[in-house]
Protein backbone atom coordinates (compact mmCIF):
# COMPACT_ATOMS: atom_id res chain seq x y z
CA UNK A 1 0.00 0.00 0.00
CA UNK A 2 1.22 3.45 -0.95
CA UNK A 3 1.71 5.80 1.35
CA UNK A 4 1.66 9.39 1.14
CA UNK A 5 2.95 12.94 2.88
CA UNK A 6 -0.27 15.05 3.89
CA UNK A 7 -0.14 18.38 5.70
CA UNK A 8 -3.08 19.93 7.31
CA UNK A 9 -1.63 23.64 6.73
CA UNK A 10 0.03 25.70 4.06
CA UNK A 11 2.88 27.24 5.91
CA UNK A 12 4.57 24.18 6.85
CA UNK A 13 5.25 22.88 3.17
CA UNK A 14 5.79 26.93 2.24
CA UNK A 15 8.45 26.75 4.82
CA UNK A 16 10.18 23.40 3.87
CA UNK A 17 10.34 24.76 0.23
CA UNK A 18 11.12 27.77 1.00
CA UNK A 19 15.06 27.79 1.39
CA UNK A 20 15.80 26.17 -1.75
CA UNK A 21 13.13 29.05 -4.09
CA UNK A 22 15.51 31.48 -2.26
CA UNK A 23 18.71 29.67 -3.59
CA UNK A 24 17.28 29.51 -6.67
CA UNK A 25 15.99 32.88 -7.19
CA UNK A 26 19.19 34.67 -5.50
CA UNK A 27 21.85 32.79 -7.70
CA UNK A 28 19.74 31.81 -10.92
CA UNK A 29 17.00 34.54 -11.51
CA UNK A 30 18.22 37.51 -10.25
CA UNK A 31 21.56 36.72 -12.12
CA UNK A 32 19.94 35.79 -14.88
CA UNK A 33 17.74 38.96 -14.85
CA UNK A 34 20.78 41.28 -14.50
CA UNK A 35 22.15 39.88 -17.73
CA UNK A 36 19.17 40.50 -19.48
CA UNK A 37 18.85 43.85 -18.44
CA UNK A 38 22.90 45.06 -18.91
CA UNK A 39 22.61 43.27 -22.55
CA UNK A 40 20.31 45.85 -23.39
CA UNK A 41 23.09 48.44 -22.32
CA UNK A 42 26.51 49.46 -23.35
CA UNK A 43 27.92 49.66 -19.52
CA UNK A 44 31.02 51.69 -18.67
CA UNK A 45 33.78 49.54 -17.81
CA UNK A 46 34.06 51.22 -14.33
CA UNK A 47 30.26 51.00 -14.16
CA UNK A 48 29.73 54.57 -14.22
CA UNK A 49 27.41 55.02 -16.58
CA UNK A 50 25.72 52.89 -19.08
CA UNK A 51 24.36 53.71 -22.94
CA UNK A 52 21.02 52.33 -23.54
CA UNK A 53 21.58 50.18 -27.06
CA UNK A 54 18.43 47.98 -27.32
CA UNK A 55 19.29 44.80 -29.26
CA UNK A 56 22.46 46.56 -30.43
CA UNK A 57 24.66 44.09 -29.02
CA UNK A 58 22.94 41.03 -29.69
CA UNK A 59 22.53 42.56 -33.74
CA UNK A 60 26.67 42.54 -33.34
CA UNK A 61 27.28 39.29 -31.80
CA UNK A 62 25.69 37.69 -34.83
CA UNK A 63 27.16 39.65 -37.61
CA UNK A 64 30.49 38.98 -35.84
CA UNK A 65 32.16 36.12 -38.02
CA UNK A 66 34.36 35.31 -34.47
CA UNK A 67 31.29 34.78 -32.28
CA UNK A 68 29.92 32.51 -35.42
CA UNK A 69 32.63 30.27 -35.42
CA UNK A 70 32.82 29.53 -31.30
CA UNK A 71 29.20 28.06 -32.01
CA UNK A 72 31.00 25.63 -34.46
CA UNK A 73 33.40 25.08 -31.85
CA UNK A 74 30.87 24.98 -29.05
CA UNK A 75 29.24 21.95 -30.94
CA UNK A 76 32.42 19.84 -32.04
CA UNK A 77 34.13 20.46 -28.39
CA UNK A 78 30.50 19.51 -26.31
CA UNK A 79 29.70 16.50 -28.87
CA UNK A 80 33.56 15.05 -28.60
CA UNK A 81 33.29 15.34 -24.71
CA UNK A 82 29.98 14.05 -24.31
CA UNK A 83 30.57 10.70 -26.93
CA UNK A 84 34.06 9.97 -25.62
CA UNK A 85 33.41 10.31 -21.70
CA UNK A 86 30.07 8.28 -22.02
CA UNK A 87 31.53 5.85 -24.21
CA UNK A 88 34.34 4.98 -22.02
CA UNK A 89 32.44 5.03 -18.48
CA UNK A 90 29.97 2.78 -20.47
CA UNK A 91 33.02 0.20 -21.19
CA UNK A 92 34.79 0.58 -18.22
CA UNK A 93 31.03 0.14 -15.83
CA UNK A 94 30.26 -3.41 -18.45
CA UNK A 95 33.77 -4.27 -16.94
CA UNK A 96 33.40 -3.63 -13.41
CA UNK A 97 29.94 -4.91 -13.56
CA UNK A 98 31.21 -8.75 -14.28
CA UNK A 99 34.51 -8.12 -12.77
CA UNK A 100 34.06 -10.36 -9.04
CA UNK A 101 37.84 -10.01 -7.45
CA UNK A 102 39.17 -6.59 -6.26
CA UNK A 103 35.68 -5.13 -7.67
CA UNK A 104 35.89 -2.86 -5.03
CA UNK A 105 39.35 -1.29 -5.85
CA UNK A 106 38.96 -0.84 -9.15
CA UNK A 107 35.68 0.82 -8.09
CA UNK A 108 37.29 3.29 -6.09
CA UNK A 109 39.95 3.93 -8.52
CA UNK A 110 37.76 4.86 -11.30
CA UNK A 111 35.71 7.30 -8.80
CA UNK A 112 38.81 9.30 -8.01
CA UNK A 113 39.23 11.86 -11.08
CA UNK A 114 35.99 13.29 -10.52
CA UNK A 115 36.64 14.80 -7.66
CA UNK A 116 39.64 16.61 -9.19
CA UNK A 117 38.85 20.29 -10.08
CA UNK A 118 38.34 21.58 -13.60
CA UNK A 119 41.36 23.53 -13.39
CA UNK A 120 43.65 21.35 -11.16
CA UNK A 121 42.92 18.43 -13.92
CA UNK A 122 43.68 21.18 -16.77
CA UNK A 123 46.61 21.77 -14.98
CA UNK A 124 48.19 18.29 -15.05
CA UNK A 125 46.65 17.18 -18.90
CA UNK A 126 48.77 21.05 -19.17
CA UNK A 127 52.11 19.36 -17.54
CA UNK A 128 51.71 15.63 -19.24
CA UNK A 129 51.37 17.17 -22.70
CA UNK A 130 54.08 20.55 -22.22
CA UNK A 131 55.87 20.99 -25.43
CA UNK A 132 59.07 20.90 -23.78
CA UNK A 133 59.34 19.01 -20.10
CA UNK A 134 56.14 16.65 -20.70
CA UNK A 135 56.38 12.78 -20.40
CA UNK A 136 53.59 12.45 -22.82
CA UNK A 137 55.15 14.94 -25.61
CA UNK A 138 58.25 13.45 -25.07
CA UNK A 139 57.23 9.60 -25.56
CA UNK A 140 55.17 11.49 -28.90
CA UNK A 141 58.83 12.41 -29.75
CA UNK A 142 60.19 9.26 -29.49
CA UNK A 143 57.46 8.10 -32.20
CA UNK A 144 58.39 10.69 -34.32
CA UNK A 145 55.49 12.65 -33.78
CA UNK A 146 55.76 16.36 -33.15
CA UNK A 147 53.47 17.16 -30.70
CA UNK A 148 52.74 21.06 -30.08
CA UNK A 149 49.18 22.34 -29.11
CA UNK A 150 50.15 26.13 -28.82
CA UNK A 151 50.21 25.91 -32.68
CA UNK A 152 48.21 22.95 -33.44
CA UNK A 153 44.66 23.83 -33.80
CA UNK A 154 43.79 20.18 -34.08
CA UNK A 155 45.87 19.08 -31.23
CA UNK A 156 44.70 21.84 -28.88
CA UNK A 157 40.97 20.55 -29.27
CA UNK A 158 42.09 17.16 -28.83
CA UNK A 159 43.71 17.81 -25.20
CA UNK A 160 40.50 19.82 -23.81
CA UNK A 161 38.64 17.12 -24.99
CA UNK A 162 40.54 14.72 -23.07
CA UNK A 163 41.32 16.69 -20.51
CA UNK A 164 37.44 17.42 -19.96
CA UNK A 165 36.66 14.06 -20.41
CA UNK A 166 38.72 12.14 -18.33
CA UNK A 167 36.93 14.18 -15.11
CA UNK A 168 33.65 13.29 -16.22
CA UNK A 169 34.22 9.68 -16.99
CA UNK A 170 33.62 8.84 -13.14
CA UNK A 171 30.68 10.59 -12.87
CA UNK A 172 28.67 8.36 -16.02
CA UNK A 173 30.65 5.24 -14.47
CA UNK A 174 28.72 5.40 -11.33
CA UNK A 175 25.22 5.99 -12.89
CA UNK A 176 26.01 3.29 -15.86
CA UNK A 177 27.49 0.98 -12.64
CA UNK A 178 24.11 0.95 -10.43
CA UNK A 179 22.04 1.24 -14.14
CA UNK A 180 23.65 -2.19 -15.20
CA UNK A 181 23.53 -3.64 -11.52
CA UNK A 182 19.39 -2.66 -10.93
CA UNK A 183 19.14 -5.27 -14.40
CA UNK A 184 17.39 -8.37 -12.84
CA UNK A 185 20.42 -11.13 -13.36
CA UNK A 186 17.69 -13.54 -14.68
CA UNK A 187 16.99 -11.65 -17.48
CA UNK A 188 20.18 -12.09 -18.83
CA UNK A 189 20.99 -15.55 -17.72
CA UNK A 190 17.81 -16.44 -19.30
CA UNK A 191 19.26 -14.81 -22.89
CA UNK A 192 22.52 -17.13 -22.04
CA UNK A 193 20.70 -20.28 -22.11
CA UNK A 194 18.94 -19.25 -25.27
CA UNK A 195 22.24 -18.87 -26.76
CA UNK A 196 22.93 -15.61 -26.90
CA UNK A 197 26.33 -14.18 -27.17
CA UNK A 198 27.41 -11.28 -25.30
CA UNK A 199 27.51 -8.46 -27.61
CA UNK A 200 24.03 -10.09 -28.59
CA UNK A 201 22.78 -9.83 -25.02
CA UNK A 202 24.04 -6.00 -24.51
CA UNK A 203 22.22 -4.91 -27.65
CA UNK A 204 18.74 -6.21 -27.28
CA UNK A 205 18.64 -6.58 -23.58
CA UNK A 206 21.65 -4.27 -21.78
CA UNK A 207 21.30 -1.40 -23.83
CA UNK A 208 17.46 -0.43 -24.07
CA UNK A 209 17.33 -1.19 -20.20
CA UNK A 210 20.01 1.35 -20.24
CA UNK A 211 18.52 3.81 -22.08
CA UNK A 212 16.60 5.90 -18.65
CA UNK A 213 20.61 6.47 -17.56
CA UNK A 214 21.93 6.96 -20.72
CA UNK A 215 19.27 9.53 -21.77
CA UNK A 216 19.89 11.48 -18.23
CA UNK A 217 23.82 11.26 -18.64
CA UNK A 218 23.21 13.01 -22.12
CA UNK A 219 21.50 16.07 -20.43
CA UNK A 220 23.69 16.36 -17.72
CA UNK A 221 26.91 15.84 -19.80
CA UNK A 222 26.22 18.72 -22.35
CA UNK A 223 25.27 21.28 -19.82
CA UNK A 224 28.73 20.10 -18.77
CA UNK A 225 30.45 20.44 -21.86
CA UNK A 226 28.85 23.68 -22.23
CA UNK A 227 29.69 25.73 -18.51
CA UNK A 228 31.85 23.71 -16.81
CA UNK A 229 35.19 22.92 -18.62
CA UNK A 230 35.87 26.66 -18.80
CA UNK A 231 38.67 26.05 -16.03
CA UNK A 232 40.32 23.57 -18.73
CA UNK A 233 40.09 25.65 -21.02
CA UNK A 234 41.30 28.48 -19.44
CA UNK A 235 44.38 26.50 -17.65
CA UNK A 236 45.78 24.89 -21.15
CA UNK A 237 45.28 26.48 -24.10
CA UNK A 238 43.23 30.04 -22.93
CA UNK A 239 41.17 29.58 -25.98
CA UNK A 240 43.67 29.33 -28.46
CA UNK A 241 45.88 28.97 -30.90
CA UNK A 242 43.70 31.31 -32.82
CA UNK A 243 40.44 31.12 -30.93
CA UNK A 244 40.16 27.18 -31.65
CA UNK A 245 38.75 26.33 -28.30
CA UNK A 246 37.20 29.26 -27.58
CA UNK A 247 33.67 28.03 -26.76
CA UNK A 248 31.02 29.95 -25.69
CA UNK A 249 31.72 30.23 -22.25
CA UNK A 250 35.08 31.35 -22.39
CA UNK A 251 34.29 34.15 -24.61
CA UNK A 252 31.69 35.40 -22.49
CA UNK A 253 34.66 35.77 -19.81
CA UNK A 254 37.10 37.06 -22.27
CA UNK A 255 35.31 39.71 -23.87
CA UNK A 256 33.86 40.74 -20.78
CA UNK A 257 37.00 40.31 -17.96
CA UNK A 258 39.78 40.81 -20.43
CA UNK A 259 38.14 42.75 -23.18
CA UNK A 260 36.04 44.93 -20.87
CA UNK A 261 32.71 44.61 -23.24
CA UNK A 262 30.53 44.17 -20.28
CA UNK A 263 27.63 44.39 -22.76
CA UNK A 264 28.08 41.80 -25.23
CA UNK A 265 29.36 39.79 -22.60
CA UNK A 266 26.05 39.73 -20.91
CA UNK A 267 23.97 39.40 -24.28
CA UNK A 268 26.63 36.29 -25.06
CA UNK A 269 25.30 34.72 -21.75
CA UNK A 270 22.02 35.30 -22.76
CA UNK A 271 22.08 33.71 -25.46
CA UNK A 272 24.00 30.73 -24.17
CA UNK A 273 21.17 30.24 -22.13
CA UNK A 274 18.82 30.02 -24.55
CA UNK A 275 20.76 27.71 -26.83
CA UNK A 276 21.63 25.36 -23.95
CA UNK A 277 17.63 25.86 -23.25
CA UNK A 278 16.59 24.85 -26.33
CA UNK A 279 18.86 21.89 -26.92
CA UNK A 280 17.57 20.68 -23.74
CA UNK A 281 13.88 20.90 -25.00
CA UNK A 282 14.64 19.42 -28.15
CA UNK A 283 16.48 16.00 -26.16
CA UNK A 284 13.44 16.00 -23.89
CA UNK A 285 10.91 16.61 -26.92
CA UNK A 286 12.75 13.57 -29.13
CA UNK A 287 15.20 11.64 -27.96
CA UNK A 288 13.25 11.20 -25.07
CA UNK A 289 10.67 8.91 -27.41
CA UNK A 290 13.44 6.40 -27.42
CA UNK A 291 13.96 6.07 -24.74
CA UNK A 292 12.61 2.67 -22.52
CA UNK A 293 11.20 3.02 -19.06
Amino acid sequence: MEKRVTFKGIWLPILLVAPQVAVTGVFFFFPAGQAIWQSLFIPDPFGLSMQWVGLGNFEYLLGNSFYRASFLTTAIFSVSVTVVSMAIALYLAVLADRLIKGSGTYRTLLIWPYAVAPAVAGVLWLFMFNTRIGVVTWYLGQLGYDWNHVLNEAEAMGLVVLASSWGRISYNFLFFLAGLQAIPRSVIEAAAIDGARFWTRFRTIVWPLLSPVTFFLLVVNIVYAFFETFGVIHTITGGGPQQATTILVYKVYADGFVGQDLGSSAAQSVILLVVVGILTVIQFKYIERKVHY
